[in-house]
């Protein structure tokens, strides 16, 4: 197949689901062409089968805020035509689910009846597509598209809920982990000794918006160093990393938090860790919290959205409601008495290679297009 990937490029768990989706599917012979306004962050500049086509937004001095949304559509239309894709995967529900359909709608004056796959995956449902000004078109979107999949149970649930798409079948399609690549075996300690000297490490990893209660993330890190010799590696950058850099100060933690910034290759560091803090506010799959644990790094979170579908709490980490700081960071001193560490880690890594692994969730992948182009015909 001739397949088309949109979605967000930057820092985040939809693009990097829908990078690896593209990686992972032109390894298995498929033509991969990633439509976005730039390079996504975890795609390498040369792979066989895979092409990138960048979003030209004009920057005409009428419109204060370029229409993304039109030029995208108009890409669409055009790689559609000059590659000839069979289908185009949209990851993210506004704008690129729109854009799809816009294009769509273009493609038929060619005679073209193109599917549209569109993936949801929290926010665009969750805050986006629920603010006053966007739900009638992430509803009219949704229902215009061929396929619809969310990246979790409670995330189909939720779409229901908030845009009564009765009649829509929404197919839950996990996110997922190599598991060649997230391997404890793998990567040498180097980084361990760098970064732990000999202390164990809490990690964190994500784009650091207010959704992840990085605050929390410091008061949890604070409380079990208060029990057990610990650093506390923050991966990423955001809104909210110099106020938890602040809270670290207040707390007198900071000289054993190390802010390391954005890093695409997280599976070194990742193998690394002896725990993975997400004490989030809303997570609807937690592709961090997969990653962790495939690297044999159990995790404490939010008992919240799609979490309690990828934690098993108490076997592979804990899971505590959301702002339970006292509740995560006793559970987190627990997870890291050795035995009970051993035990959560092997747990952790058999589980996310068992449910998870890519080779499993792309080929359910692979049957949903074939389904959608049955469909179109």
């Amino acid at each position: 197949m001739k397949l088309g990937i949109t979605c967000y490029p930057t820092y985040g768990g939809s693009g990097a689901v829908a990078t690896e989706l593209g990686i992972a599917l032109a390894a298995r012979g498929h033509e991969v062409h990633f439509i976005t306004y730039e390079h996504p962050f975890r795609l390498p500049h040369f792979l066989p089968r895979v092409h990138f086509h960048e979003v030209d937004i004009g920057r005409y001095p009428l419109f204060e805020y370029p229409p993304y949304d039109l030029a995208l559509a108009v890409r669409m239309h055009d790689v559609v035509l000059s590659q000839g894709l069979d289908l185009l995967h949209v990851h993210y529900a506004i704008p690129h689910a729109t854009s799809a359909w816009i294009a769509k709608e273009m493609l038929k004056e060619q005679g073209r009846n193109l599917p549209v796959v569109t993936t949801l995956h929290g926010t665009d449902i969750t805050i986006v597509g629920q603010d006053s000004s966007y739900h009638a078109i992430t509803r009219f979107s949704i229902e215009r598209s061929d396929r619809i999949t969310s990246v979790s149970q409670w995330l189909k649930e939720e779409t229901v809920r908030a845009f009564g798409c009765g009649n829509c079948r929404v197919d839950v399609i996990p996110n997922f982990v190599d598991p060649t690549e997230f391997h404890r075996a793998k990567h040498t300690n180097g980084l361990r000794a760098e970064l732990g000297g000999g202390k164990r490490i809490l990690m964190h990893i994500s784009n650091m918006r207010p959704v992840k209660r990085l605050g929390d993330v410091v008061r949890i890190f604070a409380q079990v160093r208060e029990q057990v010799p610990s650093v506390l590696v923050l991966v990423g950058d955001g809104p909210d990393r110099r106020e938890a850099e602040e809270t670290a100060r207040e707390l007198g933690v900071l000289g054993d938090v190390r802010c390391l910034g954005k890093i695409d290759e997280v599976a070194p560091l990742l193998a690394a860790a002896d725990l993975y803090l997400l004490p989030s506010e809303s997570e609807s799959f937690g592709l961090s919290a997969l990653e962790a644990l495939a690297s044999g790094v159990p995790v404490v979170a939010s008992a919240v959205g799609g979490l309690p579908e990828v934690v098993q709490d108490g076997v592979t980490g804990a899971l505590r409601p959301v702002g339970d700081v006292a509740g995560m960071a006793a559970a987190a001193v627990a997870l890291l008495e050795p035995a009970r560490w051993s035990a959560a880690s092997a747990a952790a890594a058999a589980d996310a290679r068992s449910r998870f692994a890519t080779a499993d969730v792309v080929g359910r992948y692979e049957a949903l297009y074939a389904e959608a182009l049955q469909q179109v015909r």
